[in-house]
């Protein structure tokens, strides 16, 4: 692959993991996580400064398809298991390290699995970082079909989508002799 190579060249031939280390390569993903964990609080904070403020109300943004509303969630995706903070932070931590881990293990590299695992991460680290701080996850992006979000679960969101992508592109010579989980 050529090093000035697009990020979403999907033409561009996959290539095999180079011996490059694993520090390197985690590098790239840690430049993506921390925008999204940047982006991720600094949303946050604005929406907890100015959304706040209005509780119970909801700020139209596209019609009733897409709104601000301010909610604080101390469960998992969608209210499941509310007040489990110490809970969650273990599986925060434990999903942090598997992310990281997971650089060692993945057959093929390039630039779509350093996106997605800098989304993955920085995603993690954004809930982590409101679990610790707050006990709680704030969330304020409100999809009339999903339930009220923030910008860390989006990154986790695409960052699957595009883990799985990538992992879809590789050709069956790159597994060869590899076991992969």
């Amino acid at each position: 692959m050529a090093e000035n190579a697009s990020l979403f060249d999907l033409t561009t031939p996959l290539r095999a993991a180079r011996p490059r280390g694993t520090l390197s390569r985690l590098a790239m993903s840690s430049v993506v996580a921390g925008v999204v964990v940047l982006a991720d609080q600094l949303t946050k904070w604005l929406a907890s400064t100015t959304l706040a403020v209005i509780p119970g109300q909801s700020v139209p943004i596209v019609g009733d398809l897409f709104r601000l509303t301010y909610v604080y969630n101390q469960g998992a995706a969608f209210g499941i298991l509310q007040d489990q903070k110490l809970f969650f932070v273990a599986v925060s931590v434990v999903v942090i390290g598997v992310i990281i881990a997971s650089y060692r293990f993945f057959p093929v590299t390039g630039p779509l699995l350093h996106l997605a695992l800098g989304l993955q991460l920085g995603g993690a680290l954004g809930n982590l970082i409101d679990r610790v701080r707050l006990g709680y996850v704030v969330d304020f992006l409100d999809l009339a079909i999903w339930p009220v979000f923030n910008l860390a679960d989006a990154g986790i969101i695409i960052g699957v989508g595009i883990l799985a992508f990538h992992l879809l592109r590789v050709p069956d010579s790159a597994l060869v002799g590899r076991h992969v989980a």
